[in-house]
């Protein structure tokens, strides 16, 4: 029962990756906020039946749940308009960050220990994503000239991985103390709320129709519930730890580089596909010590 997490990261991570692609779908039919209200919203409406169990909170677990959803509402903003405005390899590369920051608070904050084979693992992984970067000699000028993007971006790029970091942190700690359904429903309400305060308050346009008949928002909301109540859950055992979830989460990564050989059919992705198999075993390197 100790190993159960586990497989519950390793379900987070391959539904993240899976999501990455749906998101790609959705937004190729909305607005960033479009997609970000109306996903949050419909997942709010399918943890809503747990609203009396979520109810029974102390109440500054209420302020803590809110504070984690202000800090997830700035790190997908961040991080839709950095992706919006560089090259994906550059955001990968970036992203890896997220990976740095998070083991790092594992290991002050909450003073996991760092074993031999998680720090192993921990290399691999960071190695296969940088990796990521770099492609074959030919197409290195061209992909360099296309990463000149404004410092800003950069920015909110490693704004957002430092925020993911926080919030995977507060995950860990909150659920020392309240139930995943009421995590999960609280940071839902609360994720709406400060959508529909953005919307309101820029008076930013939104097709309602058009996001309703969004097949892939609807898709999207479903993965992001599965893939939260699965992470939340793993937070809760007391064996989980911060430091090797990280790395597991890792697993959304090869995801996306897998399909985007074999379902959107992108070219000259065998670099990318060796980079997934350095992550693939700096996973199980980490996993081997537990």
């Amino acid at each position: 029962m100790s190993m159960m997490w586990i497989p519950l990261v390793l379900l987070y991570g391959v539904l993240k990756g899976v999501r990455e692609i749906v998101k790609k779908k959705a937004l190729e039919e909305n607005s960033t906020i479009e997609v970000l209200f109306m996903y949050t919203f419909l997942s709010f409406l399918i943890v809503l039946p747990e609203a009396r169990e979520a109810m029974d909170m102390e109440t500054k677990f209420y302020l803590y749940v809110a504070f984690k959803s202000f800090v997830i509402f700035l790190a997908w903003m961040f991080s839709f308009k950095a992706i919006k405005k560089m090259p994906i390899s550059l955001y990968g590369v970036l992203d890896l960050s997220r990976v740095l920051f998070a083991t790092l608070l594992g290991v002050f904050v909450l003073q996991e220990a760092l074993g031999g084979s998680q720090a192993v693992g921990l290399l691999f992984v960071s190695v296969g994503l940088l990796l990521l970067k770099y492609r074959p000699r030919a197409g290195r000028q061209a992909e360099a000239a296309a990463q000149r993007v404004e410092t800003k971006y950069v920015v909110m790029a490693f704004a957002s991985c430092v925020l993911n970091a926080v919030s995977g942190l507060m995950d860990k700690l909150l659920m020392r103390q309240i139930s995943s359904g009421q995590l999960q429903f609280w940071y839902m309400f609360f994720l709406v709320l400060m959508y529909l305060a953005f919307i309101l308050c820029t008076r930013t346009p939104v097709n309602v129709h058009s996001m309703v008949r969004n097949r892939w928002i609807w898709l999207l909301s479903v993965l992001f519930v599965i893939a939260d109540r699965a992470l939340f859950i793993a937070n809760g055992m007391p064996g989980s730890r911060v430091t090797v979830m990280t790395l597991l989460k890792q697993a959304g990564c090869v995801v996306t580089i897998l399909a985007g050989r074999y379902l959107f059919k992108e070219k000259h992705t065998t670099h990318k596909l060796f980079c997934a198999l350095i992550i693939i075993a700096g996973i199980v390197i980490a996993v081997l010590q537990e």
